[in-house]
């Protein structure tokens, strides 16, 4: 348990425009005071992180939502009381307080209240919502660890170490609209979960980068991974074959299959859980990023949709810079 003084003494950094990691249920976020543009401009800055794409809003209480959002849509009362706090961002449009860098000048703003005792603390202590995108150099593998932050980040001015994150990959992100909800980032709330609540529409944003996370290319280790076609052992031995004449291969399983010729098999989750294999994903990126035994890394793809379609999204888009050009796979 973090002692009150690191939480006092983390809020005073972010008012006085610094940065602050910080764990919440999804991964490790870099936090700056959101109403500040300044400090919000050091968290592109620390993860080179590119000007289009918008951060996500963190707040301790729905009092925020007035201040920071034009939001008088009764649905998102709904919602609140239904996901938050949890992993669920909802779009909406901003209000004059939200400096324009925050939103990479979008008319609306990601906003999410995390389920995170730590993270709810520094932010009613801070008494200011918090920008925080993952913290991690951009387009890297996200943080689910202090440590993972810290390998990466170095010009942080404190780290608050909350231990390992309970949910493991980033929030669902959804933007309302007069037929009910869309999915602008699958996360670990699924579609059917949702349309508890709301219908889920077929009618899409209209911004160009409304949510983190959309870009074709993230998530990505600094060693070469591969997504093999299928969950067959055939698929994943071809692949394999092509590869092990240039160097050792870890593989990263779901289901249990074991292909040959393999340095090293890391599991997802041993029982087939789908919530633990989501909480195990990028922990396991870091570890064979890591290793030197390792030159290769092949993923199991996981069948389905809900949580399944989540990760499966990470690991597209951890393997895209890794695809060959002639590969014939679609975007």
């Amino acid at each position: 348990m973090i002692p009150n003084i690191q939480i006092e003494k983390a809020a005073q950094i972010i008012r006085d425009g610094g940065l602050v990691a910080f764990p919440t249920e999804t991964v490790y976020g870099l936090g700056a005071n959101a109403l500040d543009a300044k400090a919000v401009a050091r968290i592109f800055l620390e993860k080179e992180r590119p000007s289009f794409d918008p951060l996500i809003v963190h707040i301790s209480d729905l009092s925020y939502l007035d201040l920071l959002t034009l939001n008088n849509d009764d649905r998102v009362i709904l919602l609140a009381q239904k996901f938050w706090p949890g992993p669920l961002t909802i779009v909406l449009p901003k209000s004059e307080k939200v400096p324009d860098i925050v939103t990479s000048g979008l008319p609306t703003v990601g906003i999410r209240m995390p389920d995170n005792l730590m993270a709810l603390d520094l932010i009613r202590v801070s008494g200011t919502p918090i920008a925080a995108p993952s913290a991690n150099k951009f387009g890297r593998i996200s943080p689910t660890t202090a440590q993972h932050v810290s390998k990466q980040l170095k010009g942080v001015d404190m780290i608050l170490d909350g231990g390992k994150c309970t949910v493991g990959i980033e929030s669902t992100v959804i933007a309302l609209n007069p037929d009910g909800f869309t999915i602008l980032r699958e996360g670990i709330i699924t579609a059917d979960e949702l349309m508890s609540v709301l219908p889920q529409s077929t009618e899409g944003t209209k911004d160009p980068v409304a949510s983190p996370g959309l870009l074709k290319s993230h998530y990505s280790p600094e060693k070469p991974i591969f997504l093999a076609k299928s969950p067959s052992l055939s698929d994943i031995q071809s692949l394999v074959d092509e590869l092990k004449p240039k160097g050792s291969i870890a593989f990263v399983s779901f289901s249990g299959v074991t292909p040959k010729d393999i340095g090293k098999t890391l599991y997802l989750s041993k029982k087939g859980e789908i919530k633990e294999a989501a909480v195990n994903l990028f922990s396991i990126l870091h570890i064979l990023e890591e290793d030197i035994q390792t030159d290769f890394i092949i993923a199991e793809p996981i069948p389905g949709q809900g949580i399944a379609k989540a990760i499966m999204d990470k690991l597209h888009k951890a393997s895209y810079r890794y695809k060959k050009p002639e590969s014939n796979e679609k975007d």
